[in-house]
């Protein structure tokens, strides 16, 4: 499909596609949102997916400059079948995967301290890292000393280039008590990968790809980014086709099914897009998913979304039974997909009636 085509196309990959009117849209606004696009007026968006009600309706690709991994930016063309860097948008497949560990019993509890986990970093047990649990990870609530998206910046950096990024990330001094504020630690994300990967037997992307994406028949995937022990990194690694991105977004706006199968139990989905914590800005934070509001017609609108460098997003509205995909390479503007795609163009096509 090229971004001049007005319906999705029919690929026999598990999505059924319509027509926007159909499903409540107003066609004009869309209409409006893909002729930006194709413009120029909306810089650098390689491909939106809308779907309501279970059904694409809406799909358009175009070509720009793409980030690989961590090399330079290089022009490419998307379509249906390219893979898309996640970077961040990777961290909710996480918290996906640990909802399905719970069901299995492979983890116990969320308030089991990480430490247990890690028996190996026997000498860094103090009583203040000894109350990190993994409910804390997968709110970004850990207390540990992180300097992600604050001077000077180098945490990422340092965890990824460290021999042992696990000890690397559990040496930071606690800064605050585990559970009292908010901070984005890429590192808290990497400890759930390890525990995954300890609590299942199955590395990251096995466990993926037996868990997750086989059963929601996604074949096409990449994890292009390993720490130095091989392992996938379970914080910004996954690529992957749009369709499919999106189809983790109706999973969890079906609270977990996808054709009639349950694949990640209902109960944590459920308390996965419920505020756990206070994000950035406007921002509130459940298990590693961005819980967002916007406004229209009088309305306040509330979504989930999981969210990567760049303008990758993909955002669930319940309330209007609505999945938006959005990928870009937008290094310097993170807000665009959601104050502009969503606000300006999903929301009042979806609300125009």
């Amino acid at each position: 499909m090229n971004s001049g085509d007005s319906y999705p196309s029919k690929l026999e990959d598990g999505w059924l596609v319509g027509r926007p009117a159909g499903h409540g849209f107003d066609p004009a606004i869309l209409q409006d949102m893909r002729r930006r696009v194709v413009e120029g007026k909306l810089d650098n968006v390689h491909a939106i997916i809308v779907a309501r009600d279970g059904v694409l309706v809406y799909e358009q690709y175009a070509a720009g400059q793409d980030q690989n991994g961590l090399e330079p930016a290089t022009h490419a063309t998307f379509d249906a079948t390219t893979r898309h860097n996640g970077n961040s948008m990777t961290k909710s497949v996480t918290s996906l995967l640990v909802g399905i560990a719970l069901e299995r019993g492979w983890i116990k509890a969320l308030n089991t301290p990480v430490l247990n986990y890690f028996p190996e970093y026997a000498d860094l047990l103090t009583p203040e890292k000894s109350a990190i649990t993994l409910y804390h990870l997968l709110t970004m609530s850990d207390g540990l000393d992180w300097s992600e998206f604050k001077p000077p910046f180098d945490s990422l950096g340092k965890m990824r280039g460290a021999n042992d990024a696990y000890r690397y990330v559990l040496e930071r001094p606690i800064k605050a008590p585990p559970g009292r504020t908010y901070n984005y630690n890429s590192g808290a994300t990497e400890l759930i990968g390890a525990i995954l990967r300890k609590a299942s037997g199955k590395s990251l992307d096995t466990l993926a790809r037996d868990e997750l994406f086989g059963p929601l028949g996604i074949k096409d995937v990449e994890w292009n980014r390993r720490l130095p022990d091989g392992q996938p990194q379970a914080s910004g690694a996954l690529r992957a086709r749009p369709r499919d991105w999106a189809k983790l977004g109706q999973l969890v706006l079906n609270r977990g099914v996808w054709n009639d199968r349950q694949i990640v139990p209902s109960a944590w989905i459920a308390d996965s897009i419920k505020p756990h914590n206070n994000g950035p800005g406007l921002f509130l934070y459940g298990y590693h998913w961005w819980l967002g509001r916007s406004f229209f017609g009088g309305s306040v609108i509330e979504w989930a979304g999981a969210m990567g460098w760049g303008g990758q997003r993909l955002m669930i509205v319940p309330d209007l039974g609505i999945v938006v995909l959005v990928h870009a390479w937008l290094p310097n503007n993170m807000t665009l997909p959601e104050s502009i795609l969503l606000n300006e163009f999903v929301l009042p096509a979806a609300m125009a009636s």
